[in-house]
């Protein structure tokens, strides 16, 4: 894979999938009543206001 030349880019990666996983499993106070098949989409949206 060409992505994956460096650890650090390997560390990014790996963080940010976990990062996904943990916010659609709702461990993070970012939409947490939003139902589990919007809640990303949902999170995103409440991220973008906060910047």
């Amino acid at each position: 894979m060409r992505g994956l030349r460096t650890d650090k880019t390997a560390q990014v990666i790996i963080a940010g999938h976990a990062f996904m996983q943990n916010l659609r499993r709702g461990h993070y106070e970012l939409a947490v009543d939003a139902p589990p098949a919007t809640r990303v989409p949902a999170a995103f949206a409440a991220l973008a206001l906060a910047i």
